[in-house]
Order: C-alpha cells, then sequence, then structure tokens
C-alpha cells in the first residue's frame, strides 16, 4: 500500500521534509540544471522538484493510482496524470529526461515500474532515481515517507538498472543527518562527515544512469541488435537530450 498523495505533500510541509526537499534540489540542479529543451516526467511523488525546470519545453507529473493525484502547478494548466505506473501513457521515447521519487519503494513490483519509466525516456536520455537508503535512519523512521516500504542499498539499486539494460553515470547520497526536528539545523555539517566518512549512512541514494551503448533490442525474427543499430533503422524512435549528463554530486566524482 503506497502512502497517500496526502501524506507526502503534508510531510514535505514538515521541517524534515523541508530539508529534504532542499537537499535534494541541489542534486538536481547539480544535474540537470533547468533542463533546458528538454521533455521531463516525474514518476512517483515528484511535483516538490519538477517547478525547478523552468528551461523545459514539457514538464508532466505521473503519479501512481495507489498513491493518488494532486493538481500541480496550482496555478495554470494541470499538468499531472493518476496513472498505473506499470502501463504509463506515453509513447516510447517520449521523454528526454525521468525522473522518480517515491517511486520504486511501495511498488508493487518495483522492476516493472523502472522498465516502464525506461520504455518512455528517449535513447539519449537519462533518468535519475531517488530512493531510501536501507543504511540510513530514514528508513527507520515511519514519521517520514522514507520508512515506508522497501529500501534499498547500493548493490540492489545496481542490480535493477542492470536488469532493464542502464548503466549508472553519477551517484550521489544525501539526508545524513538523523530525521530528529533538534538536529535539522546541523544537517549541513552530517552532510559533510558523512560523504567523508560514513557513505552507508545517508537516508537517500541518488542516481542517475542512462541506456547502455550496447543494449540489446529485441526486432522480428527474436534477433538483439545494438542501440545504434536500432537507431539507424528507426525501431526506437529517437528524441536527442539537448543537455548532457550533469554530476548529482555538484562536479567531482561519483561517490
Amino acid at each position: 500500500m503506497r502512502r497517500s498523495v496526502d501524506d507526502l505533500k503534508a510531510f514535505y510541509g514538515e521541517p524534515a521534509g523541508a530539508l529534504a526537499r532542499r537537499l535534494v534540489a541541489r542534486r538536481l540542479d547539480d544535474a540537470w540544471g533547468e533542463a533546458a529543451s528538454c521533455d521531463v516526467l516525474g514518476i512517483g511523488y515528484c511535483t516538490p522538484w519538477l517547478g525547478a525546470f523552468v528551461g523545459a519545453r514539457r514538464v508532466a507529473a505521473a503519479m501512481p493510482g495507489g498513491q493518488g493525484g494532486e493538481r500541480w502547478p496550482s496555478v495554470g494548466r494541470n499538468r499531472t496524470l493518476l496513472v498505473d505506473d506499470q502501463r504509463l501513457p506515453f509513447a516510447s521515447g517520449s521523454f528526454d529526461r525521468v525522473l522518480m521519487i517515491h517511486a520504486l519503494e511501495e511498488a508493487d513490483h518495483a522492476p516493472a515500474v523502472l522498465a516502464e519509466a525506461v520504455r518512455v525516456m528517449a535513447p539519449a536520455g537519462r533518468v535519475i532515481l531517488a530512493v531510501a537508503s536501507r543504511g540510513g535512519l530514514w528508513a527507520r523512521s515511519e514519521s517520514t515517507p522514507f520508512g515506508h516500504g522497501r529500501p534499498f542499498s547500493r548493490g540492489q539499486v545496481e542490480g535493477l538498472l542492470r536488469d532493464v539494460q542502464l548503466e549508472p553515470l553519477a551517484w550521489s547520497q544525501t539526508l545524513y543527518v538523523p530525521p530528529w526536528k533538534l538536529l535539522l539545523g546541523a544537517a549541513e555539517g552530517f552532510e559533510q562527515i558523512g560523504r567523508m566518512l560514513f557513505p552507508a549512512a545517508c537516508g537517500l541514494i541518488l542516481v542517475e544512469a542512462a541506456r547502455r551503448s550496447y543494449a540489446p533490442r529485441k526486432v522480428s525474427g527474436g534477433a538483439a541488435v545494438p542501440v545504434e543499430a536500432a537507431l539507424s533503422r528507426g525501431l526506437l524512435g529517437p528524441r536527442p537530450a539537448s543537455r548532457g549528463a550533469g554530476r548529482l554530486d555538484g562536479g567531482g566524482e561519483p561517490a
């Protein structure tokens, strides 16, 4: 059972949620900036961050039916869809950037949800996946959304990516401070110390990934061809992304 959209919205209005929103936004800005000239899709509960992609051609929020949906943005044309997260209502290759937050931990079948996200991603696109970390305190606190459903280790995330023919481009971790109100003000110090000394103690794992340079694609007759050949034959309907891969950690080497 997924956390309701009302619970998620309420959490991001609290001090712990505001901190999580700020720290994740920093990582997204490092990686994608304003997502200039890109089509962006958020899967799960991503509306706290989608407003930053002011340079995008198109931004949409796909919210799973078990979670419920909310109107976004609050003014102007609504860009939220209530979806079956294993059967998204978009053509293959529709989005240059796919952001997944609160998408996998409570999914009925996480691999299928990720595979569907890859289907709607352009061949030259990027996905950022943010999941609760198994080694962090946030996954042990039921007062946060990260304490519900299944948390992941980095190895488990790598396995999920491998199964859908994605390869990591950059890793990052955040939310090292315990989710206790009295300590939230010291979050920056916890971030610095945690990343240097205790990387596995993070509350949230983020990874930016892209399709493998050689990813088998089934065509008529059951043969597998590399991505490059599939593109040349028009099998994947390319929509090239205009912005290169960024760094989730602000420009340094992947963690």
